[in-house]
């Protein structure tokens, strides 16, 4: 399945060492196809796969049965066994999703779709590699696994075996509405079951079952987050990296009320509001009116802190260190809402002025609007779309960064970055604002880290700072540390010498995180903002 770029969505569309270093790609000497086999046996049943280049690939392997029929908002299923081989040669279905998104899979998915796809290098290696489990992003509601095609983190130097996975999404996977006999986080919940088919699954793949990385971006790496909280998650993994996602401060979470008052509206929207038949009124609904009843966006779904599969809100539960203490890697992208800064110029082929810039900041920061054009004057820009998303990112992405980086150092080994790469390659087919550059806006980081028909390709500066990141990602999910082969030195943070490091080609070593994103202006104006009983900025 692939995805498709049919229109600009803001909130979506929102390096290194290439002369010096070795490329860490693909291996040099292509492997024989014979080095691994291409039949493994796995608890449930025999899976063939495929070798291409340096890899071997298992796609479309279900780990869950179908949810289903009488199945449908129901936990996730054990999977009816079989004896002859799987053909995993094919990617299967995304899961059921609105199909207005950037990021929307073509042909808006299926309910029948909780499968995964592993990819390992193909050359046998020494002792057992460790293993990546990629938890894509969307918001909840979009994408999949299967995009993602993970060959350059399996094949880099260090090895590992990459898990892409699906779970259920928007409707299907978090909606919480009264009168829905239905788990709240079934989405969370296909995600440990996903993981905990690598426990049993692993070592058929050559994987290391007891070095096992979670890894997300965005949707995704808030769903870490609160793998970190959730009991059910516990044991099943010994690393983590978020991309892109706060734990701390909005940590992407939704209490029981807001998501019941989103689940109405569904409930309202598919003529199903009777809450003494809302249930199975909702369960006669076909997946197509579902969908259209749906809140779509990048606002209608999220965790659910329901008291079981997420006891409490991961800003709580981290700042009183009650998770999985293990290592974390943690960053966000330079220019994270640059996308959404430069959508007004896309849109209307002129660059916004200065005035417009003023009137956004004020509709966003009302009393506090003066105080945020001081901190960010248009002249020390190159264009007002450029201080628009400044504004946008550091309040929005940075400062919850930095904090989620303070509150989980308190505990537990972190690593901080901030992916800073000033010319990275754009979504593909869509157009750029020619009054500034967009820098690593959100989801760029992820065209260094895996092949996705989303982006651009990169050019050989570029190609070089994805070798780099490679290297640091693979030898973290083997180690939980970033140092050897010759890299950049990269200093763990903590709440003494809050180091992160900078990714960009060519300019790779420790940055100002907390100046470079306003960091104390930020906390100064919460705390004016809370004084007044107005809340976050």
């Amino acid at each position: 399945m692939k995805s498709r770029v049919a229109v600009l969505v803001a909130a979506t569309v929102s390096t290194t060492l290439a002369a010096t270093m070795t490329t860490v790609g693909l291996a040099s000497a292509r492997p024989r196809a014979q080095d691994l086999p291409v039949t493994v046996m796995t608890a449930e049943g025999p899976v063939r796969g495929a070798v291409a280049d340096a890899v071997r690939t298992f796609q479309g392997i279900p780990y869950a049965a179908p949810p289903t029929g009488e199945a449908r908002w129901k936990g996730p299923q054990p999977v009816r066994h079989w004896s002859s081989p799987l053909v995993a040669h094919a990617s299967m279905s995304a899961c059921a999703q609105p199909a207005d998104q950037p990021i929307s899979i073509e042909g808006g998915g299926s309910e029948d779709c909780l499968y995964l796809n592993v990819t390992t290098p193909a050359r046998r290696t020494t002792g057992r590699l460790p293993v990546i489990v990629w938890i894509h992003g969307g918001s909840f509601t979009y994408g999949d696994g299967a995009t993602y095609r993970a060959a350059k983190l399996a094949a880099a130097q260090q090895g590992a075996m990459v898990v892409t996975i699906n779970y259920r999404l928007g409707a299907f996977g978090f909606l919480t509405s009264p009168g829905l006999r239905a788990p709240a986080n079934l989405g969370l919940l296909d995600q440990q079951a996903a993981l905990k088919w690598v426990n049993r699954n692993a070592r058929a793949f050559g994987g290391d079952p007891r070095n096992v990385t979670i890894m997300g971006q965005s949707g995704g790496g808030y769903s870490v987050c609160a793998q970190l909280v959730s009991p059910g998650a516990r044991g099943l993994f010994s690393k983590a990296i978020v991309q892109s996602a706060g734990c701390v401060g909005p940590d992407g979470s939704f209490t029981r009320t807001q998501a019941q008052a989103n689940g109405l509206a569904v409930a309202k929207a598919a003529d199903c509001d009777d809450l003494r038949t809302v249930d199975s009124c909702l369960r006669r609904r076909s997946t197509a009116e579902l969908i259209e009843a749906s809140v779509s966006g990048h606002d209608g779904y999220r965790p659910v802190v329901d008291g079981e599969v997420l006891p409490e809100a991961p800003s709580q539960a981290i700042a009183a260190g009650r998770f999985a203490r293990v290592p974390v890697l943690h960053g966000s992208t330079h220019d994270e809402m640059s996308g959404l800064a430069g959508l007004d110029e896309i849109l209307t082929g002129r660059p916004l002025a200065a005035e417009e810039y003023a009137k956004k900041v004020t509709e966003q920061f009302g009393k506090e609007a003066p105080a945020v054009l001081a901190e960010y004057p248009v002249a020390n820009y190159l264009a007002p779309g450029a201080a628009l998303s400044a504004v946008l990112t550091d309040s929005e992405w940075s400062t919850a960064a930095l904090d989620t980086q303070r509150a989980l150092a308190r505990y537990t080994p972190v690593y901080a970055y901030d992916f800073a790469e000033t010319s990275a390659p754009y979504f593909k087919s869509v157009p750029r604002p020619a009054s500034f550059s967009l820098g690593t806006g959100h989801m760029i980081d992820l065209a260094y880290l895996f092949d996705n028909d989303l982006f651009e390709p990169l050019d050989t500066a570029q190609a070089g700072l994805s070798d780099t990141v490679i290297i640091y990602w693979s030898r973290f999910a083997s180690t939980g540390q970033l140092n050897g082969y010759g890299m950049p030195a990269w200093k763990r943070f903590t709440t003494r010498s809050p180091y992160v490091q900078r990714l960009a080609s060519g300019r790779i070593g420790q940055t100002d995180f907390a100046a470079d994103h306003h960091y104390a202006f930020w906390k100064a104006l919460a705390a004016i903002r809370d004084r007044r009983g107005l809340g976050r900025a």
